[in-house]
């Protein structure tokens, strides 16, 4: 059983040997364990410090392209490079390294395919009462759009199997921690959430400016995943309360030609079959939604059975040589 733990980096030469120093180097159930650093276009000497530090892998981008595209790259190679189950973890030694285990552990006895570790965000001093608020508001609604039982969605520390690496598709450009447990949970994967412990903070987040960029960025997020995942739900309901609301002034036109009064109403007339047209559009494109979400299972299938083709031949190559 191969373990890669992965690392996403953007300008962390100062704080990266810090975290690699804190990760396990062995683990029960665990044979191997290797690390892979994904250096984001950094500035300062993030590659370097990596190799000096023994890392065992490195990807590096020219250009930085942001978490999403640097968690993806992970995914892609630890897979190519063998692994049967890949951790997830930040490069300022914001979770614990002790934590690694308890990550792997519903996954190695089969209970799990992704795991998410729960910061306990309610417990961390330097999380404002209005972030912790925002956190279990995110969660909860994420909770119901994922039906899943993860108490913090945003939390990056998670581990995954092979089947929920193959399985992931990464298309966000902000970050992947959202659309990733949406993705899981409507895909059939089973996903757990164990209690971490956090260290203390030792610099501010880079992901995000300020929490109305945050709740922007992961609002568009979550309602683009769920919809891609669910879209004859979310366009069928938005046709219905178009049609409601459509019947809403048409009824009131009714009355009116009811009661003999013809005069001045011809606006409730005109907006019923703006509305109504909307609400017929709106059922078309349920539908034409719907297929393509059918097309895009059968994409992402081929894609899982090309990744699980390159992995296992990657690694018979390497027992050949």
């Amino acid at each position: 059983m191969k373990l890669i733990i992965q690392i996403p980096c953007y300008n962390e030469a100062k704080y990266l040997p810090i975290t690699l120093k804190d990760l396990p180097q062995k683990i029960n159930g665990i044979d191997q364990i290797e690390t892979l650093v994904i250096d984001d276009g950094s500035k300062d000497r993030t590659a370097e410090v990596a190799r000096e530090n023994g890392v065992d892998h490195i990807i590096r981008f020219r250009k930085h392209r942001g978490l999403a595209a640097a968690f993806s790259a992970g995914l892609e190679s630890s897979l190519l490079y063998g692994a049967d189950i890949v951790v997830n973890t930040d490069a300022d030694n914001q979770y614990r390294g002790q934590d690694i285990p308890k990550l792997v552990d519903p996954i190695l006895k089969g209970q799990a395919d992704l795991v998410i570790g729960d910061r306990q965000t309610q417990d961390i001093e330097h999380f404002s009462w209005f972030k912790k608020k925002l956190q279990k508001w995110g969660s909860s609604v994420v909770k119901v759009l994922s039906r899943t039982d993860v108490p913090d969605a945003p939390s990056g520390f998670r581990a995954m199997s092979k089947e929920a690496a193959l399985r992931i598709n990464v298309l966000s450009d902000f970050s992947y921690t959202l659309e990733t447990l949406i993705q899981a949970g409507n895909s059939g994967l089973s996903v757990e959430s164990v209690p971490v412990k956090t260290n203390e903070k030792i610099r501010d987040s880079r992901l995000f400016t300020n929490l109305f960029h945050f709740l922007k960025r992961s609002g568009s997020t979550i309602l683009r995943s769920y919809t891609m995942y669910k879209p004859l739900k979310i366009f069928s309901i938005l046709a219905v309360i178009f049609f409601v609301l459509g019947l809403i002034p048409g009824i009131r036109f009714l009355y009116f030609v009811y009661i003999g009064d013809y005069q001045g109403h011809v606006q409730s007339l005109i907006l019923t079959a703006i509305l109504l047209i909307a609400s017929f559009l709106l059922a078309v494109m349920a539908v034409l939604s719907d297929l393509i979400a059918s097309n895009r299972k059968l994409i992402e299938e081929v894609l899982r059975r090309v990744r699980r083709m390159e992995s296992e031949n990657n690694t018979n190559d390497k027992k050949t040589h």
